[in-house]
């Protein structure tokens, strides 16, 4: 299973900027897809998470500013982010929990960063 993320990119604070995210390869079922961030010198975090039937969950800094959404069908996710904040800026990393094939177990799968810079 291999992600590929794109979107990224600069800014203005208030702003808007949409990633997207596409699973290909050997697929056979998806549960979790979702957004992580990583600024410089911190940590990994949780941004957005969305299940196979459609519940939300995320991270309180960006409630009400930022909405997931995913196409089962195409098995895409993406992430509209509105009003945005110098403290957004970081790579943006997919994750998607997968399976290949039937009997294989689920695992994590990461899509390379994107960069989102937010400023004035």
């Amino acid at each position: 299973v291999q992600l590929q993320a794109s979107g990224g990119g600069s800014v203005q604070p208030g702003g808007s900027l949409r990633l997207s995210c596409a699973a290909s390869g050997y697929i056979f079922s998806i549960n979790d897809m979702g957004w992580y961030r990583q600024a410089p010198g911190k940590q990994r975090e949780m941004v957005a998470i969305i299940t196979r039937g459609g519940s939300t969950n995320y991270a309180d800094s960006v409630k009400g500013r930022f909405t997931i959404s995913r196409d089962n069908a195409k098995n895409t996710v993406s992430l509209q982010m509105n009003s945005l904040k110098p403290e957004d800026t970081a790579a943006y990393y997919c994750k998607a929990v997968a399976k290949s094939t039937y009997y294989g177990s689920y695992n994590d799968y990461w899509g390379q960063g994107t960069q989102v810079t937010v400023s004035s």
